[in-house]
């Protein structure tokens, strides 16, 4: 099995650094289970009708230490449940990296991102050639390769998929092929 490309919208630019990701839906809403609930209140702290605005596809992109704070999930589960296909950001938290990708989310490493990217801008991930493309400016930028774990877990659509496919000695081309 491979990741699919992604294409999608820029729906948010993150200008700041150790950008913590409760403040996606606010901090006094984190214990909120409701992921419509969630996801309404996404980004309307910033702009109202955020989660109006965004499309199936769309991307975030962020600055550095993106996440920072503790992994809560509620964020990103409204932000998934919008429609957000990954997060591109010039680096993660680790704590929010480890459980984002468990969640089979992926998170793209890539420097200059921010910089790069304006609100609305469409880009492209490539991920055999390892390229994060921006369509208006037709800037091509070098993308983080994951490991062979990370790319396992996003195939497979996260940790617990993963690990089961690999205690089953089920490689990626293995199960595409069975499935076909």
């Amino acid at each position: 099995m491979s990741l699919s490309n992604l294409h999608g919208r820029a729906a948010w630019v993150f200008e700041e650094d150790d950008y913590d990701i409760d403040l996606i839906i606010g901090v006094r809403n984190i214990k909120l289970t409701d992921v419509k609930e969630l996801a309404a209140l996404a980004m309307s702290d910033y702009t109202p009708g955020f989660a109006a605005s965004v499309r199936k596809g769309d991307l975030l992109i962020g600055g550095h230490n993106f996440g920072y704070g503790h992994p809560h999930y509620p964020a990103m589960r409204a932000m998934r449940h919008l429609g957000i296909a990954a997060v591109i950001a010039e680096s993660f938290s680790p704590g929010f990296f480890r459980g984002e990708m468990s969640m089979g989310f992926p998170l793209i490493t890539c420097e200059g991102i921010r910089a790069a990217v304006a609100r609305g801008d469409v880009l492209t991930v490539d991920w055999d050639a390892n390229e994060v493309k921006n369509l208006r400016t037709g800037q091509a930028l070098s993308l983080q390769p994951f490991a062979a774990s990370e790319r396992g877990m996003l195939e497979a659509g996260g940790l617990i998929p993963y690990l089961k496919r690999r205690m089953a000695g089920v490689s990626g081309a293995d199960a595409q092929a069975r499935a076909a």
